[in-house]
């Protein structure tokens, strides 16, 4: 990404993250603390690392990584050599760290654990964006993260070049089949979601055939989420639409098919793969 895309990353706030990685934190800490390096390592052993990527792929999750380091010790320098959102190539130094010996030792996983795993899902984002690369259509996660992880999760995909679904349940309205089932229709459905929503509220509604599409186009929702419907059908769904609603395609998005969904003239395509079953990133630290 270039130095401009990456300034609209928007990483979320310290406040935001820090309670995070203190769970983290305490839950590798457990009750003794670091038995191994406070026996074997001085306390007044100052070292220097670096981490840095085994393979290549997107950065994510350095500014995890820092808060990991300073919640341990404050005095450790932790400098980015690659911000989050950078393409690194394998052996590539994400960041350089220098401070006390025992607290960069007792970081070192959990620090590695959120640059890994949020590099991952930023390398599968990258994937999928580049795959659409030229058509109209956007990659956008959904709320098939891991819980408590969410808004690093969903920053990684901005750092790889995606965008945000809904953060949660009150972001915005997804009316989908159970939803229709209990309300009996979906005209009813979307009539109570109108009468207790404001203005800034947006209505999605997930649909699954044309016949439902074309109910949901005469009712005005904002967006229409097309659920696993064929390369065929998601054609006709945007030439249906010709334009008088934003229309998301969700289900088998693969980087196989990406390509041929986005060509059918889409809006976005949803994916909770690139949050729930992206590989880590190899990321290692060395002394």
């Amino acid at each position: 990404m270039t130095p401009l895309a990456l300034s609209f990353i928007r990483p979320p706030e310290a406040v935001l993250i820090e309670p995070i990685i203190r769970r983290a934190l305490e839950e590798d800490l457990g009750r003794a603390g670091d038995i191994t390096s406070e026996l074997i390592v001085p306390a007044d052993r100052i070292a220097k690392a670096r981490l840095v990527t085994r393979k290549s792929g997107v950065v994510a999750g350095l500014i995890a990584a820092e808060c990991v380091f300073r919640l341990l010790e404050s005095s450790t320098e932790f400098h980015c050599e690659l911000p989050d959102g950078s393409a690194a190539a394998a052996g590539a130094v994400l960041a350089t760290i220098e401070g006390p010996a025992r607290a960069i030792l007792t970081a070192e996983r959990v620090a590695l654990n959120f640059a890994g795993h949020l590099s991952g899902i930023a390398t599968a984002t990258r994937a999928l964006v580049d795959a659409v690369e030229g058509t109209r259509a956007k990659i956008v996660d959904t709320r098939k993260t891991t819980p408590g992880l969410r808004i690093l999760e969903k920053y990684a995909v901005r750092c790889g070049g995606g965008f945000n679904h809904r953060f949660g349940l009150d972001d915005a309205v997804l009316i989908k089949d159970n939803h229709i089932a209990a309300a009996g229709s979906l005209g009813e459905a979307v009539r109570r979601t109108r009468e207790g929503t404001a203005h800034m509220i947006k209505i999605e509604v997930e649909v699954d055939t044309l016949v439902q599409l074309e109910e949901g186009l005469s009712l005005h929702v904002d967006t229409i989420l097309l659920d696993n419907m064929s390369l065929e059908d998601l054609r006709l769904a945007v030439a249906m639409a010709n334009g008088r609603a934003v229309l998301e395609a969700s289900g088998n998005v693969t980087l196989s098919t990406a390509r041929a969904i986005a060509e059918t003239g889409v809006d976005y395509i949803s994916s909770g793969a690139i949050t729930h079953s992206a590989p880590s990133l190899d990321v290692a630290l060395d002394f």
